[in-house]
């Protein structure tokens, strides 16, 4: 019987994971992993990347309303965390401000991976906070059994009436070792319907006193949000065994609103833009055997992509325009194993350049070059593991008008693991990091009308220090299953940006700075077999996470960190009929930085019902869910928009899935 939680495509479930150098066991990792597919994945997609990771145990999103969410991994986002497409970044320019969405379509992905924590260095200094790999099979790695695979979904859901449709297709090309694919996907939403009042209490208040009430008091759809989206791709490999090479083109189409921004003591209507985004993507890969010798395997990823956004406003007329384009390659070499030694290692070259041209070009042209070399290296002693790891990357920073700057990275870490009992591992991995300011980070000094506010960097940054450590604990058994993750991180040079009071263009002022910093928390991930009846087992389930992060020295929290968490539900499994409900508690944020408003704690409520009514082993999924069944209202800490963009109302979702 195929459990509901697996795929019909060549995968390595969910306890073999690929992202990273070296394919490795879930219970091997020495930090906090997650992997969606199949019908968990149906259960979780939705329009954005981060909405869809946001109930994974370590991660949250920046919620700048229902179009641009990026997920935030242990309170980490923007140029810590490493947006990935089979091991290759995403070439947008998301990282640049939270307005702009990831230009990954969570429609055509067939797995995602996230690995938190430095465990992810290894694909560069940016990934501090870990990384997050989408595989789509754009680029096919094995021969579909029989003439065709098909995997199609549908959904609709009715927060914003959203109605999408995604189909993908493999097709061996004869005996030729050939495989074509082609997919494509549309979605289309309209403004979003949220629980509860649209403004946030201060705002209210502040509405009341100035004789806006009525305005104030809006509830119900939250203007500017709705959306429409295209992408598609072909790809062509040949594949023989386990060796593989193929190319993929793919193009990505998307207009989206930006939640409106109501100001009380302004006479100005405020401003409603809309980002016009498009993307043409290339990537390459080969993987192949040496047929002897020290190396084993050789890998190669390459990615080129063309991007623009333009920033409509009201009326249509062009405001801004972002044009970026980017190139990624990636080589590494795989050991073969020696006895309890194993190993892989690499280099990575990344550029892209970037160009903002209007009225709000808060950002000069500029360019980035990287060059990384890295290693990780195992030992399997039965009992006993252990790996280290390091990555030297040089970064070259280039702005018209401004001093370029060059940085040299040092990245190293290693840990260990022992067996407890059958099925136990628990492990400790000290990591030591160093992280080359972005262009953003250096160059910063403009309005930008979107994010609604005057950003402004600093051009004397130095490397960004921290040194890390994690402790481990998972294991498995007869009806259960327990995951626990510690995490502590010291920084020196942290940058961060926030809110200085100042307002500059009618704008409130966010300054970068560098500071001391101190990141600690902990995650828990388990599910426990409670009951059987007939095919179908019932579980419990319990995710939860908490993270703090101060500034040291006297400058009080990090701004935008995510509250306590936990999510806990009934599960049923296995039977042609089954389905969950789960009630997830997000406690009040009140550790703020100056300027940044108290977050209250929410309680929702969400259940779902998945019916495959040809069997388990039977190509077609249904799926009802209710979200959010009690309306509630319900704020993200870690949005810059929490006051004026509340997340979704109560959102039926009916969606249908076949793959064969």
């Amino acid at each position: 019987m195929r459990p509901a939680d697996d795929d019909v495509h060549p995968d390595q479930g969910q306890d073999i994971i690929v992202t990273g150098i070296i394919v490795r066991n879930k219970v091997d990792l020495l930090s906090g992993v997650s992997v969606l597919s199949g019908a968990t994945l149906q259960s979780a997609v939705r329009p954005t990347l981060g909405d869809t990771l946001a109930r994974l145990p370590g991660v949250s999103a920046t919620s700048f309303g229902p179009n641009a969410s990026r997920p935030i991994l242990r309170g980490f986002q923007g140029e810590r965390i490493r947006m990935l497409t089979d091991g290759i970044g995403s070439f947008d320019v998301s990282n640049t401000s939270a307005d702009h969405a990831v230009v990954i379509n969570p429609l055509t992905a067939r797995r995602i991976e996230v690995v938190r924590g430095p465990a992810a260095l290894l694909y560069g200094s940016a990934a501090i906070g870990g990384v997050v790999n989408v595989q789509d099979g754009r680029i096919p790695s094995t021969i579909p059994e029989g003439h065709v695979h098909l995997d199609a979904t549908a959904a609709y859901a009715t927060a914003a009436k959203a109605r999408n449709i995604a189909a993908s297709a493999d097709v061996p090309l004869g005996n030729s070792g050939l495989v074509a694919h082609v997919d494509g996907s549309w979605a289309k939403s309209d403004d979003l319907r949220t629980g509860g009042y649209i403004y946030a209490q201060p705002i209210r208040e502040e509405a009341e006193a100035l004789g806006q009430a009525a305005e104030g008091d809006r509830r119900g759809r939250l203007p500017n949000t709705a959306a429409e989206t295209k992408d598609g791709s072909v790809g062509l490999a040949y594949v023989s065994g386990k060796d593989s090479i193929g190319v993929a083109v793919s193009h990505y189409d998307s207009v989206y609103g930006v939640p409106v921004r109501f100001d009380p003591a302004s006479d100005e209507a405020p401003e409603a833009p809309v980002i016009d985004m498009q993307q043409t993507r290339v990537d390459a890969r080969a993987d192949f055997g040496t047929g002897g010798g020290f190396i084993d395997r050789l890998r190669f990823r390459f990615g080129f992509a063309d991007y623009q956004h333009a920033e409509l406003e009201e009326g249509g007329e062009v405001g801004t325009r972002f044009f970026a384009q980017g190139l990624e390659a990636r080589f590494e070499a795989v050991q073969r194993e020696q006895g309890v030694w194993k190993g892989a290692s690499g280099v990575q070259y990344l550029a892209r350049d970037m160009n903002i041209i209007g009225e709000e070009a808060f950002l000069p042209r500029n360019s980035t070059e990287q060059v990384g070399i890295f290693t990780l290296q195992q030992f399997d002693f039965g009992a006993l593991q252990a790996e280290a790891g390091a990555r030297v990357e040089n970064s070259k920073v280039r702005a018209v008008g401004a001093p370029s700057r060059d940085f040299t990275a040092f990245s190293g870490s290693g840990g260990a693991s022992i067996a407890l009992a059958p099925g136990w591992r628990t492990g400790l991995n000290l990591s030591y990091s160093e992280r080359a300011p972005s262009a953003e980070e250096l160059y910063a000094d403009g309005p930008h009308g979107a994010t609604q506010a005057y950003e402004i960097g600093n051009p004397d940054f130095g490397l960004e220090r921290s040194t890390s450590a994690e402790l481990t604990l998972r294991g498995k058994g007869d009806g259960y299953r327990l995951e626990i993750s510690a995490f502590y991180s010291h920084f020196n040079g942290f940058i961060y940006d926030t809110q200085t009071g100042e307002v500059r263009d009618d704008l409130p002022v966010f300054q970068a700075y560098q500071s001391r910093a101190r990141y600690y928390g902990a995650e828990l991930d388990g599910d426990l077999h409670l009951a059987d009846f007939g095919s179908t087992a019932l579980k419990g389930t319990l995710v939860a996470d908490y993270v703090r992060a101060d500034l040291l020295g006297g400058g009080g929290p990090v701004p935008r960190i995510p509250p306590y968490r936990v999510i806990a539900g009934l599960a049923a499994q296995g039977g042609p009929l089954g389905g969950r409900v789960e009630v997830e508690r997000a406690s009040a944020q009140s550790r703020t930085a100056e300027f940044e408003t108290r977050t209250p704690g929410w309680t929702m409520v969400n259940a779902s019902i998945d019916w495959q009514p040809m069997g388990p082993q039977g190509p077609l999924t249904l799926m009802l869910a209710a979200n959010n069944i009690f309306d509630v209202e319900a704020r993200a800490s870690t949005s810059v928009l929490k006051d004026y963009a509340p997340l979704a109302g109560r959102d039926i979702r009916l969606s249908a899935r076949i793959s064969f």
